[in-house]
């Protein structure tokens, strides 16, 4: 069985597009997806068609993001929103164009491919897992940077960013007889992020729980299981800034077709190795 482990990582995102093109551009399909914020929009899009016709539709969608489209409402309306102790900056009727645009099925019954959400419960600080039901309240839950855009209640839970809690969720692949698990991590490492804004101060926080949450992940991964974790392009652009998205999802295709050439030529030299080791 294949997963596909879809990371958070907001407009970085966008590389995750050409992480899912070197894939299918293979032949290689998932037998599960595992999705946090991001990669759970990104999640739904590809288990509801895991085609390349779909990754054509998600490179549209990702190109055409605009910063005053997903965090509508202006900064007056935000600072108005602090001053009355909202619970959220913005509201999050720019997820839901953005997932629809994706055309993510409306349930998950309906997806092609087994999704698994993560989210944060915000009362409990317990890792929700979501893997049935109408799929548009997860998604935006997942996504719901906190502070930033409104918490989900779903449920019995108040639900927000599942990178809260597991920004690259791994473990999840594992819940089946896992053969091979493709990590599309597009989350940005400890420094990489000049912090300019609020926004960005909440990601590199991310970025510090990720790193340690990310080697336990690692560490439960069973050595007979292959684990390939696709590198993302270099993007120092502000949270908010969804331009050069085009030259992105290119150069993320790009070193995802190293990554996976790599793959393969291992397998093929593990192959002789067991070959000859029969052979004699």
């Amino acid at each position: 069985m294949t997963a596909f482990v879809l990371s958070g990582g907001g407009n970085r995102g966008v590389a995750q597009v050409g992480m899912l093109r070197a894939l299918l551009e293979r032949g290689i399909e998932p037998d599960v997806v595992i999705g946090t914020s991001a990669g759970a929009l990104n999640g739904a899009a590809i288990a509801t068609s895991p085609t390349l016709e779909r990754v054509d539709l998600l490179e549209s969608v990702w190109v055409g993001l605009r910063g005053e489209e997903v965090f509508p409402g202006g900064v007056l309306k935000r600072a108005w929103n602090v001053l009355r102790r909202d619970d959220h900056l913005s509201p999050n009727t720019g997820l839901v164009t953005v997932v629809e645009q994706a055309g993510a099925a409306s349930d998950f019954a309906d997806l092609v491919v087994p999704l698994r959400v993560v989210t944060t419960d915000l009362d409990t600080g317990d890792e929700i897992l979501i893997v049935a039901g109408p799929t548009l309240p997860p998604l935006l839950a997942s996504a719901a940077i906190p502070g930033i855009f409104p918490p989900v209640d779903l449920y019995g839970h108040r639900l927000v960013d599942g990178a809260v809690v597991n920004l690259v969720p791994i473990s999840h692949a594992l819940a089946g007889p896992t053969d091979r698990i493709f990590v599309l991590d597009a989350s940005d490492a400890i420094g990489d992020r000049p912090i300019r804004s609020p926004l960005d101060v909440a990601i590199r926080s991310f970025a510090i729980s990720r790193d340690q949450r990310f080697a336990l992940e690692l560490a439960w991964v069973p050595p007979d299981v292959d684990l390939v974790v696709f590198p993302a392009p270099a993007d120092d652009r502000e949270f908010i800034d969804f331009s050069d998205g085009a030259a992105l999802i290119e150069e993320a295709t790009k070193l995802g077709r190293e990554a996976l050439d790599e793959y393969e030529a291992d397998r093929q030299s593990q192959r002789r190795r067991w070959f000859r080791r029969f052979r004699r």
